[in-house]
């Protein structure tokens, strides 16, 4: 039984999250409610939870200034937002599960079923360090949390040389020459990472064009990397790319 506190400013919002928790999530019991950022601290202080179902934004400051108060985090966090498109970027880049107000039963259960899984607190740890970076750092010095089968990386994002997919899998190569195998397929990273300057060239693969070097004009078409890797152009892609090439 995960023991639960609920912190979110508006109370009929709070109110509601509280009637799904109970209604959807059996395992999760709710021991706390608080409606600011100082109340919450206080009941975090106080009750100790295993789960927080955390606001973004509060009359009194954001879930992120409770949490970097609250510092080493070593209870669980789903946060729920209303709107606030960089903050679910950050989540996302950061590994960290939230919530969309209002609350949809299915993600919710989703959300719970992650966070009952046991993580350790040096994998919290690692997660808030990546969110509180990416929320503080420029677009190009993002962090990301990558999971491997035996590990979970922060790689910064401009280290990142070029991504390829096997199926539901996506490699990274780093710049160091470092290869992580994470179980994600390439479309939810192309969806994070393109307005970083990375280029989908082919159906399995991804390029940072930081590290673009020149491309082989063929039928085939072929993009050579500065570590000397070919990667494939697809032939519906040539136009884009060419127009992108244009624009550097």
């Amino acid at each position: 039984m995960l023991r639960a506190i609920v912190i979110d400013d508006m109370d009929n919002v709070r109110q509601a999250t509280v009637a799904a928790i109970r209604e959807y999530c059996p395992g999760v019991r709710i021991i706390a409610e608080a409606d600011s950022v100082a109340s919450g601290i206080e009941a975090v202080k106080r009750f100790i939870p295993d789960l927080v179902f955390l606001d973004v934004e509060m009359d009194d400051g954001t879930g992120f200034d409770l949490l970097q108060q609250l510092r080493p985090i070593n209870f669980k966090v789903i946060f729920v937002t209303g709107y606030q498109e960089f903050a679910m970027k950050a989540f996302r880049f950061s590994a960290v599960d939230f919530l969309m107000k209002p609350i949809d039963p299915d993600e919710l259960i989703e959300a719970v079923d992650k966070a009952e899984k046991t993580l350790s607190k040096e994998l919290l740890e690692l997660q808030f360090s990546a969110l509180f970076s990416n929320i503080e750092r420029p677009a190009g010095l993002k962090k990301i949390i990558l999971r491997t089968a035996e590990k979970v990386y922060s790689v910064n994002v401009q280290d990142i040389m070029r991504c390829e997919s096997q199926k539901n899998y996506t490699t990274f190569y780093l710049l160091n020459g470092q290869r992580l195998l994470v179980s994600t397929n390439l479309k939810e990273y192309e969806i994070l990472l393109e307005p970083m300057g990375f280029f989908r060239s082919h159906q399995s693969h991804l390029i940072n064009m930081m590290y673009f070097d020149h491309y082989v004009k063929s039928d085939s078409g072929m993009i050579v990397m500065k570590d000397k890797a070919q990667v494939p152009l697809a032939t519906r892609k040539k136009e884009e790319f060419v127009a992108l090439l244009n624009a550097l």
